[in-house]
Order: structure tokens, then C-alpha cells, then sequence
């Protein structure tokens, strides 16, 4: 995106978690550690399944003393059924703010001028009464701004930007493996560490105890990171579940299909680097991989 430019993300859903046992309600459940997060700091995070497998993903900000979660919103309700399931008597209150939030995207340089101008050197600010925060997965992606959609008309015009479609960032989020649309197919379909959340800064292997933590901290030190999910585009539609070949062996299957490809991909039987660069089908589609770690 440029500059003087702003994507409203329609599709993203808002969870508050508040009150006196948040912060060790989410340090218990959390791969990344609650501790970072803070008026001047947010951080992404995810949620494993106990045997360290993918379930949700999102961004974890503090806002009037509460933690507000930026997820996608096709999963919000079920991000708020998960955490009360794991609420029992904590002192907290779990609620869905969807209505009430909107997000934008705007370019880093934008951002950049926003902090000189507020005299701010945080990667999180308050402007406008708004929240703005580098995305901490890739700072390339820009930062969010987390508004009501009425004071977001008004920060836009104070800024004065224009209002453009999602396609620039969606683009450039695919090409860094990062998925934005489709990830519910990604529920226990694949490991937290083949889903690159160590790369994205997702998962903190300092912290104590958390869902996951025990076969994820062993799959780190072991190095037994035996797939990744990986960003790849066709020459043809594809379907969730196809398998990848390379040679007529099997190397890897389709997760998120449309309208930006993912496919966990094999790292080794044959090694990676024999087809990175090669021809792949998929259903007699040719298939390319465009990021590797």
C-alpha cells in the first residue's frame, strides 16, 4: 500500500479479556508471553491444542486496562467458547467486541510520520483515540489500527487517506507465508511450529507452562520440524486436500485454497531444495512455491 493509504479488514473480530486474573488466565493458555504486552507493546500470539497443534491465532493488545484479541472473526465465538471452557472460577469477563471495533492497515511509514508527529517512539500508540501497533509479525505489513468504524472515519480524514481495497495486503502477506483468509482449515492440521510461529514471533520458548508447551519445546530441540506451511500459486483453481507431487511422490497437500494458496510441504524425503525450483502438480495443475524459509 501507499503511503497515503488505508485497508478496512471488514472480517476481523475483537475479544476482551478483562479483570483481576486476565494476565495469568492468558500466560496459562497463551504460546506467547502475556508479560511483553503492554500500553507500548503488542504482541501475536496462538493457541495449541496439548499436543501443540494448531487451533487459533491473533493479536493481543492492552486497551483501558483490559487485553483486546484481534482475530479473524469467523472464529470469534469460537475463540470466546474455548476461553470460558478454560475460565472455571477466574476472576475475568470474556466478551466479543466484533460490533464495536473495526481494523484498518496502514503503510509503515505512515505509522512512522504518526509517531514523530505524536512525539512517540513506541511500537503501539494512542492517536485519535485509537490504537495503532506495528504488526510484530512482519513490520512490512504496516501497522493496525484498532477503531469504532464512525472514529476511524474521523482519524482517516485527520490523516487524510484514502480508503483502498485489502488486495495490497493480502498480496504481500501471502508472498512472507503469512495466511490471512482461510486459516480455520488450519485447525489440527499442523503443528504451531510448522505453521513458521516461531518466525512470525508467535511462540516465546522462555515462558513457563502453556497449552502445547511440551511437545512444541520438544520439537524445537530436537529439530523435528519435518514440514512447513508454505505460500504457493497455480496455474489453475485449486481444492483444499489435493495432493502436491513432485516426480510422483507425494511431497506435500493443500490447506487454504482460494484466494491465497497455502500448502504444508515437506522438508526432506526428497530434501526441499531438489524442487523448490522444479515443477510441481497438483491434479495436473502446475504449482509454484514462492517463499522458504
Amino acid at each position: 500500500m501507499e503511503k497515503d493509504q488505508i485497508a478496512i479488514l471488514e472480517d476481523r473480530g475483537i475479544i476482551s479479556v478483562s479483570g483481576p486474573d486476565a494476565k495469568d488466565f492468558l500466560q496459562n493458555i497463551l504460546s506467547n508471553d502475556i508479560n511483553k504486552v503492554s500500553k507500548s507493546t503488542s504482541i501475536f500470539s496462538a493457541i495449541f491444542t496439548p499436543q501443540g497443534k494448531y487451533l487459533y491465532e491473533f493479536f493481543v493488545i492492552e486497551f483501558n486496562g483490559a487485553y483486546l484479541l484481534d482475530c479473524d472473526n469467523e472464529l470469534t465465538e469460537e475463540i470466546v467458547d474455548f476461553l470460558l471452557k478454560y475460565k472455571l472460577r477466574s476472576k475475568l469477563e470474556i466478551k466479543n467486541f466484533s460490533s464495536k471495533y473495526v481494523i484498518g492497515i496502514i503503510n509503515l511509514d505512515k505509522f512512522k510520520e504518526i509517531q514523530n508527529f505524536e512525539k512517540k517512539s513506541a511500537d503501539t500508540i494512542v492517536y485519535n483515540e485509537d490504537l495503532i501497533f506495528i504488526d510484530p509479525r512482519k513490520k512490512e505489513l504496516g501497522a493496525r489500527i484498532v477503531s469504532s468504524l464512525d472514529r476511524l472515519y474521523l482519524t482517516i480524514k485527520k490523516l487524510n487517506l484514502k480508503v483502498t481495497n485489502e488486495k495490497d495486503y493480502l498480496d504481500k502477506a501471502h508472498g512472507y507465508a503469512i495466511p490471512i483468509k482461510g486459516t480455520k482449515n488450519l485447525k489440527n492440521q499442523l503443528f504451531g511450529l510448522e505453521a513458521n510461529f516461531e518466525e512470525l514471533k508467535a511462540i516465546d520458548f522462555k515462558k513457563g507452562c502453556y497449552v502445547g508447551q511440551e511437545n512444541t519445546a520438544r520439537m524445537k530441540l530436537k529439530n523435528k520440524i519435518r514440514r512447513r506451511l508454505l505460500p504457493i500459486k497455480s496455474e489453475g483453481q485449486l481444492k483444499v486436500g489435493s495432493e502436491l507431487k513432485f516426480n510422483d511422490i507425494k511431497i506435500g497437500s493443500i490447506l487454504i485454497a482460494e484466494p491465497f494458496s497455502f500448502a504444508l510441504i515437506k522438508l526432506y524425503d526428497p530434501d526441499i531444495s531438489n524442487f523448490k525450483d522444479k515443477e510441481i502438480l497438483v491434479n495436473s495443475k502446475k504449482i509454484k512455491i514462492i517463499n522458504i524459509f
